[in-house]
């Protein structure tokens, strides 16, 4: 049996559905702990790229299952959305759209009840707090310390909250006390759909410098396997040419063999060959 909604909130279904058919990639974010005037700001610069629509998760789900037909893995799409979601639509590419997103995003302090938005880890170092009642503040979190040049130094990396645990008030306020600004306020991105993939957050999060030194590490990877095995195409060619070029004059030399390229090098270690027989030979 269908779910009973009230004419308005019909209307709001229909227009997910008009929107979801009309983009050919969209997404869900999650809205919390989002302020109102920042959300009024990203709405404002993100027009011209991105719509972003607000729906209550119920109405998002009833849309959902009534395109059934037209999507895919709909349960698996309900199932992801949490929090205070909302809708993203774009004409851009799913990895546009992330980074889009994630542009507009700033840093923030953790607040007790508050889920990680991503795992936080406590670095090692010093933290430029003198030794005192901090030290029992830090170890109750995981955090190994000492004390040199008189100040604490925390001796070991620490992953103290992996991403969605609830962050308690003790772990907010060391993490406060040390700067760490682990929440992400803007529009977190939970996956993007286009063309019955979808795309989830760590998919979608690429850093662009690693992504780029591997496309160079594989290009020169694949390049010197082309070298290796004398593959030859627009390429390789001018290389291996040379390369077999130098590997024929290294091969005329050391047999002798006279060719344009050989002759001044052969005769002259003829020479030297010929002088040093001549010095051994009596007047």
């Amino acid at each position: 049996m269908k779910p009973k909604i009230a004419p308005i909130k019909k209307d709001k279904v229909n227009e997910i559905k008009k929107l979801i058919q009309e983009y050919p990639v969209w997404g869900i974010v999650n809205m919390e702990n989002l302020p109102t005037p920042q959300l009024q700001r990203m709405r404002a610069k993100l027009k011209k790229d991105v719509v972003i629509f607000m729906a209550k998760k119920r109405l998002i789900k009833i849309a959902l299952d009534g395109l059934k037909d037209k999507l895919q893995a709909v349960d698996e799409l309900k199932s992801k959305i949490k929090g205070m979601p909302a809708l993203v639509f774009t004409k851009e590419n799913p990895f546009k759209l992330f980074k889009i997103l994630k542009q507009n995003k700033s840093s923030a302090p953790a607040k007790a009840g508050q889920e990680a938005p991503n795992d936080i880890v406590v670095p090692a170092g010093p933290t430029g707090f003198a030794p005192g009642p901090i030290i029992s503040d830090l170890g109750q979190v995981g955090l190994k310390t000492g004390v040199e040049a008189g100040k604490i130094v925390i001796k070991e990396e620490k992953l103290v909250a992996k991403e969605g645990d609830v962050i308690d008030a003790k772990l907010a306020d060391v993490l406060t006390k040390l700067k760490i600004e682990p929440m992400e306020i803007g529009l977190n991105m939970i996956y993007s759909y286009e063309n019955g993939v979808i795309f989830n957050k760590d998919v979608l999060d690429i850093d662009d410098e690693a992504y780029r030194n591997n496309i160079i590490k594989s290009y020169q990877n694949t390049f010197n396997l082309a070298m290796h095995i004398a593959y030859v195409n627009k390429l390789t060619i001018k290389y291996l040419l040379q390369k077999a070029y130098r590997n024929c004059r290294g091969l005329a030399l050391s047999q002798d063999i006279l060719t344009k390229d050989t002759v001044k090098e052969v005769l002259t270690k003829v020479n030297k060959q010929m002088l040093s027989l001549k010095a051994k030979v009596p007047d």
